[in-house]
């Protein structure tokens, strides 16, 4: 069982096309596809997040 604990983006839309984050590990942020739970997790450090989540921020994306 993975230990983290997937929230949705709150930019997801209605048609069930988003991803889900989780940064309940330290050290780490990991991103899937909510509509494949057990699939892929990508891992990335909270430093290389941050501008990638401030871009898509400002962008409207």
């Amino acid at each position: 069982m993975s230990p983290f604990q997937f929230a949705k983006s709150t930019y997801s839309s209605g048609n069930g096309e988003c991803v889900e984050v989780a940064r309940n590990v330290p050290r780490t942020v990991a991103v899937r596809d909510s509509k494949r739970a057990d699939g892929p997790i990508v891992r990335v450090d909270p430093a290389a997040w941050a501008p990638f989540a401030a871009y898509v921020g400002r962008s409207g994306r």
